[in-house]
């Protein structure tokens, strides 16, 4: 796909990353470059946001240096643990790679034709 504004904040709003008011996209987990990427590569929005989703979790380790709390002084901040996070994004992935036309969670039968006409031999 060819990024457009358009695209991009919507792309962001899927993947949960939308740019702070007075921000830029360096205060969310994917630069406007790595948007464009998404998109790019991508044959439909839902599979950008697919692979945004896969690569948060991806990253959930690495983003937080493996911390589930941080104090400084009488600051302490207590995250959700990474577990959780990586989960969540890894059902968030699942959700949007199912809307991706022609792909998600279809089961195929095949049933051969019956060629010798019910007989069975034996």
């Amino acid at each position: 796909m060819t990024p457009t504004d358009e695209l991009r904040n919507k792309l962001r709003r899927m993947v949960d990353e939308v740019i702070p008011a007075g921000g830029s996209d360096t205060d969310t987990r994917f630069t406007d470059a790595e948007i464009d990427e998404l998109l790019t590569d991508a044959s439909t929005i839902e599979d950008a946001a697919a692979e945004g989703w896969f690569r948060k979790a991806a990253r959930a380790m690495s983003e937080r240096g493996g911390l589930e709390s941080s104090q400084a002084g009488d600051e302490a901040h207590k995250f959700v643990s990474l577990e959780a996070y990586r989960d969540h994004c890894m059902a968030m992935y699942q959700a949007y790679k199912q809307r991706v036309p022609g792909l998600g969670s279809r089961v195929f039968e095949f049933q051969p034709p019956d060629v010798l006409g019910g007989c069975q031999s034996g």
